[in-house]
C-alpha cells in the first residue's frame, strides 16, 4: 500500500474538514455536537493560516494534517526556530497503516525546509495510540509545556528535535 502525502486542494477542504471531525469521534475525544467541532471542521481557514496536507491511498482521502510555520495563529506551543502539528487525523478505515507516520514525515520534512530546531505537538492524555507513533519517530515528553486550553481539558506536548 502506497500513501502519498501532498498539499490539501481547496476542492477538497471540506471532506477534510468531515474526515478531521470524524476520526477525533472515532477515537472518542470528541462528540459531534462539541464547539471544538466547528474548529476542526474549518480546514478551509486552516489552510489560509498554515499548510493543510492530506493522505491519499488508493486515491481516497485516508488523513490529514494541519502544518504551523512560525507566525501562523494556529501554532499553539512552537517557540522560535520551531515547527508544530495540529490535528493529525487518520480515517479509522486506513489506521494502522502507516498514514500517521506519512503525515508526521511531511511535518517534519517541512520544518527542516525551514530551517527549524525542532517539532511541537500536543495530544490528549486518551491518545495513547498516536502517543506511540510520537515516541516511535523520536518525539519526547516535553511536561513543561503541557497546558489548558479550558478547565479540565489538559494538553501534553512532545518534541522532535532536528
Amino acid at each position: 500500500m502506497t500513501v502519498t502525502v501532498r498539499p490539501a486542494h481547496v476542492d477538497e477542504l471540506r471532506e477534510v474538514g468531515r474526515l478531521t471531525v470524524a476520526a477525533y469521534v472515532a477515537d472518542g475525544v470528541l462528540v459531534e455536537d462539541d464547539p471544538y467541532a466547528a474548529h476542526l471542521r474549518d480546514a478551509v481557514t486552516r489552510s489560509r493560516e498554515a499548510e493543510v496536507y492530506v493522505a491519499e491511498v488508493t486515491g481516497e482521502l485516508a488523513g490529514t494534517v494541519t502544518f504551523c510555520p512560525q507566525g501562523s495563529p494556529w501554532s499553539e506551543v512552537a517557540g522560535q526556530d520551531e515547527g508544530e502539528f495540529r490535528m493529525l487525523a487518520v480515517a479509522p478505515a486506513f489506521r494502522r497503516r502507516g498514514v500517521g507516520e506519512a503525515l508526521v514525515g511531511v511535518c517534519l520534512e517541512r520544518s527542516r525546509e525551514l530551517g527549524y530546531t525542532a517539532v511541537l505537538l500536543c495530544s490528549l492524555p486518551e491518545q495513547a495510540d498516536a502517543h506511540r507513533i510520537y515516541e516511535r519517530l523520536g518525539f519526547r515528553r516535553l511536561p513543561e509545556r503541557d497546558w489548558s486550553p479550558s478547565p479540565g481539558f489538559e494538553l501534553l506536548a512532545f518534541r522532535l528535535a532536528l
